[in-house]
């Protein structure tokens, strides 16, 4: 998925009639958006749909999530998509590709509080030196927002998964195709074939 959302356009919903001033967006605004969306700096952020291979890569992801909150009856594996509600001062939502999340369910609601676990696949357009700064400012608000872990899934590089950690979040572990992966210490136990995000 697109992630750095801040360049995508951004909804009307939430503008006055002045066209200078805006009013900060609301999880009722969000609510209303059809198809992925973040509230960030205030504002209703669309985020474009994905091609196949980062869609496959979330996919694979939540699988192993999936299977692993079965295993541990830990928490709850979330596929792209699913909305968490946060409180910081330039984000209220995070949408990752794929997450596990130890809070309360909340029926047909967004989440409360971040996932301890969050995985952010790269699609086309996540490259690139601006691209690069918005997605380490995400990956810090996740981090600010109580997420253990975040994977930066990158399907184009050599360094397929970097993985980051709150309590050294500017060293990441690095993982190759041919290498089996891990989110400690938010997912004790799980790892997952870097090659199991290829459908090739």
């Amino acid at each position: 998925m697109n992630l750095y959302p801040e360049t995508a356009a951004v909804s009307s919903d939430c503008e006055r009639s002045d066209m200078t001033t805006k009013a900060r967006a609301t999880i009722e605004n969000l609510n209303k958006v059809k198809g992925k969306a973040e509230i960030v700096n205030g504002e209703v952020v669309p985020m474009s749909p994905t091609g196949y291979l980062p869609g496959y890569a979330g996919g694979e992801i939540f699988v192993g999530l999936r299977q692993y909150a079965r295993r541990t009856k830990s928490g709850i594996a979330t596929p792209d998509n699913v909305g968490f509600l946060v409180d910081l001062p330039d984000r209220d939502s995070l949408s990752p590709d794929a997450a596990f999340y130890m809070g309360k369910p909340t029926g047909m609601k967004f989440l409360e509080g971040a996932p301890v676990f969050a995985a952010e696949v790269r699609s086309e357009n996540d490259y690139g030196t601006e691209a690069e700064g918005v997605i380490a400012k995400k990956r810090a608000n996740y981090f600010k927002a109580g997420t253990k872990v975040v994977w930066d899934v990158d399907l184009l590089g050599d360094d397929v998964i970097k993985v980051y950690r709150a309590s050294d979040p500017d060293n990441p572990t690095v993982y190759r195709r041919g290498q089996v992966a891990e989110a400690e210490p938010a997912l004790p136990g799980w790892t997952m074939p870097v090659d199991d995000l290829f459908p090739f």
